[in-house]
């Protein structure tokens, strides 16, 4: 299993070169990013090529897939995004679907699958892959159109864009749906990237109800070769959740 940490989930406050260093220091060499627009693009690289650290997702720009007349204002935010990972050598962008309009949901679903139709020859020309991930509205994003990771499978089958697939945040998956492993097992052609945290509470894994051993265990049984990346905000101070993050998983 290869891992990554969130820099704005774990390293509040802090630079993102510094949070870089931290990340090397403890034995990481993986590290994602949410908003990359306030960041200087060439130090932010150097700063990884420095500490052997691959940036390996980032958010885009704009999040609005649902509603069709927001659909340019999100390719261009798209395009914005691949230019920016370009610089920082990331493969995988993130996108949020947006809200639930309050149209039917059949429109919106098509909305998105069309969006990211039309996001393929961007993609393409930049060798990127985006992912669209559902996330919880009882917690966090109330509001939020995509909250079933079955949904997310149907979309990306649909859009059928060879460099379109989703995020299965674990998370997420727990509050809204539960049946982790068989979502996963089923749904694992769709899914190029995990996310991770412990629930009640998105903190330490071990924190929550969740268990994430026997998770691992069944991804890595799976054959999956992309990242489970940590979006979990530490209660504990990040070089210790790091340090016992190896401990118990690694």
């Amino acid at each position: 299993m290869k891992n990554s940490i969130c820099i704005p989930a774990f390293f509040r406050g802090r630079s993102f070169e510094d949070s870089v260093r931290c990340i090397a220091h403890y034995g990481f060499h993986a590290a994602e990013l949410w908003d990359w627009q306030d960041l200087d693009l060439q130090k932010s690289r150097e700063a990884l090529q420095e500490n052997r650290v691959d940036l390996v997702t980032m958010c885009t720009t704009e999040f609005r897939m649902t509603d069709p007349a927001f659909r340019s204002a999100w390719l261009q935010g798209l395009q914005r995004s691949c230019e920016a990972g370009a610089v920082l050598g990331t493969k995988l962008l993130i996108t949020q679907v947006g809200p639930d309009t309050g149209e039917d949901r059949k429109k919106q679903h098509d909305s998105i699958v069309e969006a990211l139709v039309q996001a393929g020859p961007v993609l393409e020309a930049y060798g990127l892959t985006l992912v669209i991930e559902p996330l919880n509205t009882l917690f966090d994003h109330p509001g939020y159109y995509l909250t079933s990771s079955k949904e997310g499978a149907e979309i990306v089958r649909e859009a059928g864009q060879p460099r379109v697939r989703m995020l299965f945040d674990i998370y997420h998956q727990q509050i809204m749906e539960g049946n982790l492993i068989p979502d996963i097992t089923e749904e694992l052609d769709c899914i190029a990237h995990f996310h991770a945290a412990g629930h009640p509470g998105r903190h330490e894994l071990e924190s929550g109800e969740i268990n994430y051993h026997r998770i691992f265990r069944e991804i890595d049984r799976l054959g999956f070769t992309g990242y489970v990346g940590l979006e979990y905000f530490p209660e504990m101070a990040p070089e210790q959740s790091l340090m016992d993050f190896r401990r118990q998983y690694l």
